[in-house]
């Protein structure tokens, strides 16, 4: 969320970056200088009311000592509190009208964001790795993991409906060897606390990250409680876990953290679930687009002096499990009209996958700036600091286990139909170099 002093203050400047996000401003923003000067006159008039009053007060306590009469006084003082009360009612209907717009409001884009329109705008920023060639036609990562054996998508419709995948021996033990190897990588190597947070939160973590009120279509809302209704953050209801950046990200929520402890660094594995509302007709083959899938997320909390650099970090730490994973892949950095709604800069990385002949995204990294920070009240102090300021965060996919799972499929396919292990994965899959069919 955006500070209201600094929208007030370079609403011209918000309303551009708006644009720049493809966004009407008006649409965005609605009355919101109308909304705030009836706000501020109502406040400015009431505490007028209240130094009247107490004025007023004193006279009252001067007459009744004195043995006059006050009544004309105490008339006045009525009227003055009825007034009063209306005002408070019209500032405190102003001041949630004003919250509603500034929940509404994305975050704004970075200096360093290129402006666009769409994916077709973001920039390359590198590319890794050589484009792997065949003597053979390359098959989706759907069509070998079926012929093996150790993908099926027809039981999963049939057990849980369209857009979910049961894996089976090899496939199963490749899919948590994958995790496994990111989440020592992550700790060992680039210095993460592992996290294990709960796959279910309540509506104020989903509000803390951004997901809601805007994208409550976009979740599964576990209670059979009737349905959501925006605005009304609970501590007491259940969501499922789109990301682990949601439980992640609220444990420090409403905490004040000393500065000498940033920046934190977290890392956690958990199922992730969302609905793809409005994904009707895309990717319905294989998975790409699933409903329930595994990630590792990297989370990190930062000052603001640092979060750049821990930014850039963060993102490279990603890009190292592709490269030991030997994927070819590229960075990209988003343009202002393809970002995410909390993030203020963000890279994709997008691995090659040779079977449908493209790259796709396999991890978002971003700088949130102070934006989620706001929304979740996480603070810090530093030693010299008369008050705490807001801190900022930062996270990304460390990967994405499922896309990086069929990005193995795809570049380490042979011609006979099995598939060669990544040689670091090898230890993770029990000394095996090879998936071979699945015995029916």
């Amino acid at each position: 969320m955006l500070d209201l002093a600094y929208v007030r203050a370079n609403l011209a400047a918000v309303e551009e970056k708006l644009r720049s996000r493809n966004m009407d401003p008006a649409a965005v923003l609605g009355d919101f200088a109308s909304i705030d000067t009836e706000r501020r006159e109502a406040i400015t008039r009431l505490e007028s009311l209240k130094a009247q009053r107490n004025r007023i007060a004193e006279e009252v306590g001067k007459k009744k000592r004195a043995g006059e009469d006050a009544t004309a006084l105490m008339d006045q003082t009525r009227a003055l509190k009825d007034e009063a009360e209306s005002l408070e009612a019209a500032a405190a209907q102003a001041d949630l009208r004003l919250q509603t717009i500034l929940h509404a409001i994305p975050n704004l884009p970075h200096d360093s964001v290129p402006i666009g329109k769409d994916e077709h705008d973001n920039i390359v920023e590198k590319s890794w790795g050589a484009i792997p060639t065949f003597d053979f036609a390359p098959k989706s990562h759907w069509e070998i993991g079926e012929a093996l054996g150790i993908l099926d998508f027809n039981r999963a419709a049939k057990i849980s409906g369209s857009r979910f995948v049961v894996h089976f021996g090899a496939g199963a033990r490749l899919e948590r060897a994958l995790a496994n190897f990111m989440l020592d990588l992550h700790t060992r190597l680039h210095g993460y606390t592992e996290v294990l947070p709960p796959f279910m939160v309540n509506s104020k973590s989903l509000y803390g990250t951004g997901q809601l009120p805007k994208f409550a279509e976009d979740l599964f809302h576990s209670d059979d409680k009737g349905s959501y209704v925006p605005g009304e953050l609970q501590d007491n209801d259940h969501w499922l876990i789109p990301t682990a950046e949601v439980p992640v990200t609220n444990l420090l929520r409403d905490e004040t953290i000393d500065e000498v402890k940033l920046p934190i660094s977290y890392c956690a594995w958990t199922p992730c679930f969302r609905s793809e509302a409005g994904s009707y007709g895309k990717d319905v083959r294989g998975m790409i687009r699933q409903h329930q899938f595994q990630k590792v997320e990297l989370v990190k909390f930062a000052t603001p002096a640092d979060s750049e650099f821990e930014h850039e970090k963060l993102t490279r730490h990603a890009e190292t499990v592709l490269e030991l994973l030997k994927l070819p892949y590229r960075r990209m950095l988003l343009c202002t009209g393809d970002m995410g709604f909390s993030s203020a800069k963000t890279y994709d990385l997008e691995v090659w996958l040779p079977g449908q002949n493209l790259y796709r995204e396999i991890s978002s990294c971003s700088n949130f700036l102070d934006f989620q920070a706001r929304r979740a009240n996480i603070r810090f102090r530093s030693p010299a600091a008369k008050k705490s300021e807001y801190l900022h965060t930062i996270n990304g996919s460390g990967l994405a286990v499922g896309r990086t799972y069929l990005a193995v499929l795809e570049n380490y396919q042979q011609a006979d139909g099995t598939v060669r292990i990544p040689e670091v994965l090898v230890p993770y899959m029990h000394g095996d170099t090879v998936i071979t069919p699945e015995a029916k």
